[in-house]
């Protein structure tokens, strides 16, 4: 019997669902095709487009959020807001995208969603 991975542990490391111990992804956001250390079939898992809302979702609140108080404490002048806020969205749009895809395919192997029902 296989030990059951925890869907957050495998997901927040970005490792297979199956066993946790192999790579998810074989680019940036390309998933593998299988699992290097226990053969799992990647190719069906997808996460769609759930981790890129959920990007935009927390990454803006989070720097409108910021950049409003900035706004109302220190009243810096526009150029600043940009040389500080676009980097700031693009590196954490970037770093969250791969964990959040990786725990959203995690999740779903978890409890099973990309089962097919049998063919009648």
């Amino acid at each position: 019997m296989r030990r059951r991975v925890s869907p957050f542990r495998a997901g927040l490391g970005c490792r297979c669902p199956g066993c946790g111990e192999g790579r998810l992804y074989s680019g940036y956001l390309n998933v593998a095709e299988a699992c290097g250390h226990c053969g799992l079939d990647l190719r069906d898992h997808d996460a769609g487009d759930g981790p890129a809302v959920f990007v935009i979702l927390i990454v803006g609140f989070l720097i409108v959020a910021a950049a409003l108080l900035i706004e109302i404490r220190y009243e810096p002048p526009v150029w600043l807001h940009l040389v500080v806020w676009i980097p700031l969205i693009l590196a954490a749009s970037l770093g969250l995208l791969r964990v959040l895809k990786s725990l959203l395919i995690a999740l779903r192997h978890h409890f099973q969603a990309g089962e097919r029902p049998p063919a009648l």
